[in-house]
């Protein structure tokens, strides 16, 4: 009769219901991305929400958090009003020009500079080359825009999804620490060990998600005055566009970016070469001097660590694994120095004390 190692079997069950729990996390893993859009919402509302809930004298937190829907709603309300105006204008203005000039560029194509002409400037050969493209591909961008009306279309569905997290946002902010003790209460021996982990992650995303917000309203302003001050056409759009692209890492600025260029070549900008510059220069100082300036030492990630998470994340579950992967990697960090830290307590304690090893 073969005998069972008891802590093998223990390993055993332990790492079967791990890969029963990632699978199961995989395949609701659509439901889960809405919760944790709610859950980093939250955390960009609570920081008001608690110094609003410091000075009432309210028992329970809905008083503090009412207040807070209402001047959140009243500030997008009173900022998105008259910058959507511009915006919708400067839309339609473009989608009026575009078709025409793309038509231009597929009637007349730029045509090669001679050898004996010598070497092209570097804006030139840029232009030229954004052109190429263009018109090398006028049939592919012409059916893009019904292709585009029927993916708007189609996604109005999940505009529900705008009414939902605002309302889980408000029940995680309202019964946190409720959720909290609950979750602690499945722990006995390490009790203490957990609420400081929880602790920790707790001020881990409110950094993060501090500095992901100052990081895109740094990018909107200073795209818009930029781009008006280079007499770039539609400078609000531009950096409105931009504005949302820079919560996704590493892809949504390189998506700006480009967007931001070839709206630049087809509107019929003359100096494309600026707007490269610009966009390069900025993104050096976001992210070696502004994004440390932001970022703690516990959120900082190397950069390799955030291209290998952008990678991964996106192979897993697209642009919502993207999105998710630098607070993920973040986490993950975390939790193995928190863990360390555990283990080299514990170590501590049940090393012997010198009178005893005497005795």
């Amino acid at each position: 009769m073969l005998a069972i190692d008891p802590r093998a079997a223990r390993y055993t069950w332990t790492a079967a219901v791990v890969l029963l729990c990632l699978a199961v996390v995989y395949l609701i893993r659509e439901a889960l991305f809405i919760f944790i859009i709610a859950l980093l919402f939250a955390y960009l509302l609570y920081p008001l929400m608690d110094l609003i809930d410091r000075r009432l004298t309210s028992k329970t937190r809905t008083p503090a958090l009412a207040m807070t829907f209402i001047l959140v709603l009243g500030l997008l309300v009173a900022l998105a009003v008259p910058v959507a105006t511009v915006v919708g204008t400067q839309a339609a203005n473009l989608a009026q020009q575009a078709p025409a000039f793309l038509e231009k560029l597929r009637q007349n194509p730029p045509a090669p500079a001679p050898g004996d002409q010598g070497v092209k400037s570097l804006e030139s050969q840029i232009v030229a080359l954004a052109e190429g493209e263009l018109q090398a591909h006028y049939g592919d961008l012409a059916s893009i825009i019904p292709k585009m009306g029927l993916k708007v279309l189609s996604a109005s569905q999940n505009l529900i999804f705008v009414v939902i997290v605002p309302i889980l946002s408000f029940l995680i902010l309202r019964d946190g620490r409720r959720i909290r003790d609950g979750f602690l209460e499945m722990f006995d021996s390490g009790r203490e060990d957990a609420k400081e982990t929880l602790a920790d992650a707790h001020v881990l995303l409110l950094l993060y998600m501090r500095a992901l917000l100052f990081l895109c309203c740094a990018t909107l302003v200073s795209f818009s005055i930029v781009f008006s001050i280079m007499g770039v056409p539609y400078p609000l759009l531009l950096a409105t566009i931009a504005f949302p692209l820079e919560f996704i890492p590493l892809v949504g600025p390189l998506a700006a970016a480009v967007i931001i260029i070839i709206v630049s070549i087809v509107s019929g900008y003359a100096h494309v070469w600026w707007v490269v510059l610009f966009l390069g220069i900025y993104r050096m100082f976001q992210d070696y001097v502004l994004s440390p300036m932001l970022m703690s030492q516990g959120v900082e990630i190397h950069p390799l660590l955030v291209i290998f998470g952008v990678i991964a994340g996106g192979e897993l579950a697209g642009v919502p694994g993207i999105f998710l992967s630098v607070p993920v990697i973040a986490l993950i960090r975390l939790l193995y120095h928190r863990t360390n830290k555990i283990r080299a307590r514990r170590r501590l304690k049940t090393i012997p004390e010198p009178f005893e090893q005497s005795a």
